[in-house]
């Protein structure tokens, strides 16, 4: 798929990124409201609703804006990118090329709270990031791009990964 979209392989590679296998086995972890099924493992779907139930015990209101995507899912959305012109080096500080998305293990959660914009960094600003900051690790929830982050991805507070 790389090919496809003509990311070269030194790229990737300079990068360092690790691969990901797509999971096989998924479940539904939650329903947007939308109607759309977002989709994780067992293990970590069980972990997410535990996660979302303790939160909103402490009136913190946690929902799932992205988890378990596939490949040609996650291509679509670098295809998109180039499509506005955006050079590689750039849309993989933002997405990860296809294969190599935390997405595709159905452990990752693209995570937002009512009243804020999704997948934008106010989220940090929020009780539920604060929230997910002191507790998520009880769960077995681990923030992947903090600032600074080895992999070369900008800041996402809302983008967590179950390691449980």
């Amino acid at each position: 798929m790389l090919d496809a979209l003509g990311i070269p392989a030194e790229l990737i590679r300079k990068q360092a990124l690790p691969f990901y296998s797509v999971a096989l086995q998924l479940v539904v972890a939650e329903v947007g409201a939308d109607g759309f099924e977002h989709q994780l493992i067992p293990v970590a779907a069980d972990a997410w609703r535990t996660l979302k139930q303790a939160a909103a015990r402490d009136d913190v209101v946690l929902e799932i804006v992205s988890a378990f995507r596939d490949l040609e899912s996650q291509g679509a959305i670098v295809r998109e990118k180039i499509a506005r012109g955006m050079p590689f080096e750039t849309i993989f500080t933002l997405s990860a090329p296809p294969g190599y998305s935390e997405h595709h293990t159905g452990r990752a959660v693209d995570v937002n709270t009512p009243g804020c914009e999704p997948r934008e960094a106010p989220f940090e600003d929020t009780d539920a990031f604060r929230w997910l900051s002191r507790h998520a690790g009880d769960f077995g929830f681990t923030l992947s791009y903090p600032r600074g982050n080895a992999s070369g991805f900008i800041y996402e507070p809302w983008h967590w990964y179950f390691n449980g």
